[in-house]
């Protein structure tokens, strides 16, 4: 189903890195934009870099994606303002990185509610106004980390398989009421956390990349604007991997 109005979408972790770069990307697409973060300051300034896009609506929401009524309010109250939601993004994410057998409860759980509760909270709040419209388009930015593993990260690679699991399992249930559902898999990626890694860390993972570099923050958003097309109608319950040959 072709949209004749501009698509409506719902980022998180809109603030800086890859939710960034997905916002500056859909809005070259004409896309209007529902930009939400933790982090005020940074949303603001990602707010005023999207000003030279003339044409398209946008708004600016604080929301903490493992609080499920904030989403809830956040979702009803902006998508009845755009008048639909018809593209999310789930992007936000943290890591609490260590070793297993040193990883506290509270690092456990913390990512957890983000990575993976968080996921399922923003889904569950925006997918009502896409079966009423049947259209919508589901993004869930996991990592290769949730596929392959990764030595310090049980948290992490767990929330990540997790939001996996519920891609497939939500490409599933929705594919015949018009809503894909996917997930974009990016390796190792130029982030401000990545530029602060020591330089014999960041020579071990370049040296397990094909390709021998890490992906910028557009490699990633440029396949976000793919799944968010017309184009990619009719792909649903996919991982697409951005990693350079990092896994395959």
């Amino acid at each position: 189903m072709k949209q004749e109005k501009s698509k409506v979408v719902f980022i998180t972790g809109a603030a800086r890195g890859i939710g960034k770069s997905i916002a500056l990307a859909l809005a070259q697409e004409g896309m209007d934009l529902i930009l939400t973060d933790i982090d005020a300051e940074a949303l603001k300034e990602t707010e005023g870099e999207l000003s030279r896009f003339n044409g398209i609506r946008k708004m600016v929401e604080m929301m903490n994606v493992a609080d499920f009524e904030n989403v809830r309010d956040v979702v009803d109250r902006t998508a009845k303002t755009m008048g639909g939601l018809h593209v999310l993004v789930n992007n936000a994410g943290i890591t609490r990185d260590a070793l297993f057998i040193r990883m506290k409860k509270d690092a456990w759980q913390q990512v957890l509610d983000v990575n993976l509760t968080g996921t399922f909270n923003c889904c569950r709040a925006a997918i009502k106004y896409m079966v009423k419209q049947r259209y919508g388009r589901i993004i869930n930015i996991i990592s290769v980390a949730g596929l392959m593993g990764n030595v310090g990260q049980a948290n992490y690679a767990a929330s990540k398989a997790g939001v996996f699991g519920m891609t497939k399992t939500l490409a599933k249930e929705y594919a015949a009421r018009g809503i894909t559902v996917n997930a974009v898999a990016p390796g190792a990626v130029e982030t401000e956390m990545t530029a602060a890694l020591d330089e014999k860390v960041r020579q071990e993972i370049l040296e397990s990349i094909p390709m021998n570099r890490f992906a910028a923050v557009e490699e990633i958003a440029g396949c976000v604007r793919f799944l968010a097309s017309d184009a990619a109608a009719y792909i649903t319950g996919q991982v697409i991997n951005v990693n350079g040959g990092m896994y395959m």
